[in-house]
């Protein structure tokens, strides 16, 4: 009764009936029914404690997971009718038992930690708690007892009372208590002991794993474990850590070859209460080698206090990436070159706030350090490159993108520095000039990578110098994209200088010219691979003058959006081959046609590899020729988006090269089921093939399936629409080989098919 309104509640046996004109009294009446019973049940079954408290967390809201959940619940309880918190008479003498947990963060909905105790008199229950940290109690009347300061007096025991424990779980002992009248006062608490203390206490302790156990208690105690040096552990357990912990996880699954762990962390779970967390881990367990730092938690994110700990409880780390921290700064990076002197390889991506104060500390107390990735630092100028340059003499890889501060003395004292060392060297987007490809030139006797991009202040003298600097003997890898200096006389040069030169890769160089890149192809004797992208001014003569002029060990050319090449008709020399070039791709090149395709089938008669993207130019008529032209037979082909081939060109491909065909992308071109049963009847090695988008139907599967040569693990027929239910069996069949099955956008296919296939074809990974 609530002023003129009142509530008829009819209950019988286990149905309740509410009857009320007010909607929202209704509501109200039946959430406080709901959470009142929630309650009651739990008060004899703390076993459904933790579940009944989480689902009552949606109880005003609930969607249909959490109906779920409740009726797994349920289902719980009607098999477990017997079970219940039940008061009987002891047969032990009378004591008091505490069992306490804390688990730090791994609470897989919201990431929080969660602590609970449980106390026994005798062996009743009589008082149990379970909290998460940062949100209300998930159960507060967790306690049979009225008076709430009952059970949490019950939380404290004396050294007089026995605490029991099981191994993963460890109680968290506070001071004695004594019971004076009527309740109990509770004596000073080890907790109220200064760290100093509490950290000689953890240094004494016999091995790792107690070390690791302590360090569960609170994040009080994992701070003070995770700041113990490896120097200040007590000379009288260091046989005992080094030994006896090491071998007794010798097994563990995260252990490297090189005998060291690796751990990741990204984006919410990089915190440093994780990093605590594994550097006391690991110190036990062979230590950490690898750490990935992957983004960082916006409210708790990684800091000072997190490397430090790294640094002092991971003495033998040799990996360290940190990208996207916003929150880390130089004094965390000088912690880990305190502690970390066997540092080899550091990567700092994104890091706005790292100046060159770090990388000081880094060059002075890492001097093994072998790989240097800096990205997106712009507090980092040329007096931190030159420190790693003064102490780094061993220093292999360099790569700098993005760091407007560092010129032409930080680049110059490396390269000088390491100039027998340095084998890889990556430059993008630095304020460089000339100096600095003038110093490669000459420094660089043992870079085999080198890699130049978006720099605007180089021009044509730089890559001339370069190239005329006779350092660069053992370049291998050679890539410059967006660098408008080049052009053909540095090209040339480059060329010249660069004798063992086998992958060139050219992007964005818009005064590189078709007389540039033939004498460059003359020049480079080596060259293996040549890939061209977005070079406009390069047209079909000296696509096909490359062609003509490399050397002998050439055998593939790529060009990617190169709008200046036309397709022309050229008379060219009628014994003039390119014998060794066996890979040939061309992507979204408009003016690529079936003239340019014929003439590269005269000239490379040993093709195995042809990927021909987006060439709406390329008809029958000009695929057909090199077809018949490539005399070593066609392995790898991928005619994605040609949308003016037809069946034709796939059974005469079936046909001629079915006997060598691994790999077959017609994805988006103009094909039916003939072209299936062309495959199914010739293409015995093929493995990989891709129907997209085609107007192939259910009998072009069955023709696949019924086929006893074709042994199939990858097939995609994404955006088919006329393959429908009804290839089901032939899926089915073909399944006994795939791998990998391809079914989006088939909206013939109906969702029940799919998880009959999801069923039988276990091992296959099915895209729908």
């Amino acid at each position: 009764m609530d002023g003129d309104r009142c509530v008829f509640i009819l209950v019988y046996v286990d149905d309740i009936v509410i009857i009320e004109s007010d909607d929202v009294l209704v509501d109200h009446v039946v959430r406080m029914l709901g959470s009142q019973f929630a309650k009651e049940s739990c008060y004899t079954r703390p076993d459904i404690l933790f579940s009944v408290g989480c689902v009552a967390q949606y109880m005003h809201h609930p969607c249909e997971l959490h109906w779920l959940a409740v009726k797994l619940i349920l289902r719980y309880i009607s098999g477990t009718l017997d079970y219940g918190l039940v008061f009987r008479a002891s047969s032990s003498t009378f004591m008091l038992r505490d069992f306490s947990d804390a688990d730090w963060g791994s609470n897989t909905d919201d990431r929080q930690s969660i602590l609970g105790y449980c106390v026994y008199l005798g062996d009743n229950l009589v008082s149990w708690y379970l909290k998460q940290t940062g949100s209300d109690d998930f159960f507060p009347e967790g306690s049979i007892y009225p008076n709430p300061k009952e059970s949490n007096l019950l939380l404290s025991l004396g050294s007089h009372v026995d605490v029991y424990f099981t191994p993963c779980k460890r109680s968290r002992i506070s001071a004695p208590f004594v019971f004076s009248g009527e309740r109990f006062e509770q004596k000073p608490s080890i907790e109220v002991l200064p760290d100093e203390c509490l950290f000689e206490i953890f240094r004494r302790l016999p091995g790792g794993q107690e070390r690791s156990a302590c360090a569960c208690v609170s994040k009080r105690w994992l701070t003070l474990v995770s700041n113990i040096r490896r120097g200040e552990i007590s000379d009288n357990t260091t046989d005992a850590l080094n030994l006896k912990d090491v071998d007794s996880e010798v097994g563990d699954q995260n252990l490297q070859g090189d005998g060291y762990l690796s751990r990741s962390l990204e984006g919410k779970k990089a915190t440093d209460v994780r990093l605590a967390a594994i550097a006391v881990g690991t110190a036990s367990r062979g230590g950490l080698g690898k750490l990935f730092i992957r983004g960082s938690n916006s409210s708790r994110g990684v800091t000072t206090v997190g490397l430090r700990a790294i640094s002092r409880g991971c003495p033998s780390l040799r990996v360290l990436s940190l990208w996207n921290l916003s929150s880390v700064g130089d004094e965390g990076l000088c912690e880990i070159a305190d502690g970390c002197h066997q540092l080899q390889k550091l990567d700092l991506c994104r890091c706005p706030a790292i100046t060159n104060e770090c990388l000081l500390a880094i060059a002075k107390g890492c001097p093994d350090l072998t790989d240097l990735t800096i990205e997106g630092c712009a507090n980092i100028g040329n007096e931190g490159i030159q420190a790693v340059a003064r102490s780094c003499p061993n220093l292999k890889s360099l790569s700098i993108e993005g760091c407007p501060l560092v010129g032409d003395q930080g680049i110059a004292s490396l390269l000088t520095s390491a100039s027998y060392s340095l084998t890889k060297v990556k430059l993008q987007a630095l304020n460089i000039t000339d100096v600095s490809l003038a110093v490669i030139g000459h420094y660089g006797k043992a870079v085999t990578d080198l890699y130049l991009t978006s720099l605007p202040n180089v021009t044509e003298k730089g890559f001339w110098v370069m190239g005329n600097g006779h350092g660069l003997q053992k370049l291998k890898s050679f890539t410059i994209k967006a660098c408008l200096g080049l052009t053909d006389l540095g090209l040339e040069a480059v060329g010249k200088g660069c004798p063992n030169l086998k992958q060139f890769c050219l992007g964005k160089c818009a005064f590189l010219s078709d007389n540039g890149l033939v004498s460059f192809a003359k020049a480079a004797v080596s060259l293996e691979s040549l890939e061209l992208e977005e070079c406009h001014r390069v047209t079909q003569l000296g696509f096909f003058g490359s062609l003509l002029n490399c050397g002998p060990k050439f055998k593939a050319i790529s060009l990617v959006n190169c709008l200046g090449i036309k397709d022309l008709s050229l008379g060219l020399p009628p014994l003039s081959r390119c014998g060794n070039l066996q890979s040939l791709s061309i992507h979204n090149c408009p003016g690529f046609g079936n003239a340019s395709l014929a003439a590269v089938g005269k000239l490379c008669p040993h093709l195995q590899n042809v990927e021909l993207s987006g060439l709406h130019g390329i008809t029958d008529a000009g695929f057909l020729p090199l077809l018949e032209s490539c005399e070593a037979g066609l392995v790898k082909v991928n005619l994605s988006s040609c949308a003016n081939l037809s069946d034709k060109v796939v059974c005469k491909m079936a046909d001629l090269h079915g006997w060598t065909l691994e790999m077959l992308n017609l994805d988006g071109c103009k094909i039916s089921d003939a072209s299936l049963v062309a495959i199914a009847e010739n293409c015995q090695l093929l493995s990989d093939l891709d129907v997209s988008k085609c107007a192939i139907t259910d009998s072009g599967i069955a023709a696949l399936a019924c086929s006893d040569l074709i042994n199939l693990q990858i097939l995609s027929v994404s955006g088919c629409s006329m393959v429908s239910d009804k290839s089901l069996p032939s899926l089915g069949k073909l399944g006994l080989t795939l791998l990998g099955l391809n079914l989006k956008q088939c909206k013939a296919i109906s969702s029940g098919v799919v998880d009959l296939l999801v069923e039988r074809l276990w091992r296959c990974d099915i895209l729908f």
